[in-house]
């Protein structure tokens, strides 16, 4: 359970924290050529999916070593990733566009990504909570999917396919936001840089 949480919180950090300086470290393709800035946080999304697809194959070469068999309901991973990584996209697009403007958001971004993993509910289940923190909880943008990871990866069980088609509108809405931001701020990049 604790590896299933550690790799979608991964999944994020990863993306999120090299975000505020995607732009920043790539000063060339700002002011030299024509080049479209908005695949970078793909990039880098990319090569956080690459880490996470190989943990979840170790994931479920250790649960057929084990336990002999995995679950198929595994097969709806990808399903439940999908709007995860819109709202991860959206995210990243926000913080590389204002990681031009605002430098320090780096170090404020990676302590806030630290402060996450202890209230995801990676180390524990939510049932653990009281129902009060249990909906508190659920709007940490890791909770519903680490927690239908676990359903469809552990237990066997299929997802809930109306929670997770909220958390796509929303992760739809963000990264329309964050896309809109980063191409709203982009004619001032070589200004700045």
């Amino acid at each position: 359970m604790l590896f299933v949480g550690l790799i979608i919180y991964s999944l994020f950090t990863e993306c999120i924290n090299r975000a505020p300086s995607l732009i920043i470290q790539n000063i060339s393709y700002v002011k030299k050529v024509v080049f479209p800035l908005e695949i970078l946080p793909w990039i880098a999304l990319g090569s956080a999916l690459f880490h996470a697809g190989i943990s979840v194959f170790v994931l479920i070469a250790m649960q057929l070593i084990l336990n002999g068999n995995v679950y198929w309901t595994a097969l709806f991973l990808p399903l439940i990733l999908l709007p995860y990584i819109i709202l991860t996209l959206g995210i990243a697009w926000f913080l590389s566009a204002t990681g031009v403007f605002v430098r320090d958001i780096g170090q404020a971004i990676g302590m806030l990504t630290s402060v996450l993993l202890f209230i995801s509910p990676i180390f524990y289940p939510i049932s653990v909570l009281p129902p009060a923190l249990q909906t508190a909880t659920m709007l940490n943008p890791l909770t519903l999917i680490i927690e239908e990871s676990r359903k469809v990866l552990l237990f066997g069980q299929l997802p809930d396919w109306h929670a997770l088609f909220v958390y796509l509108l929303i992760a739809l809405l963000v990264a329309w936001i964050g896309f809109f931001w980063f191409q709203k701020t982009r004619k001032w990049f070589a200004d700045v840089l």
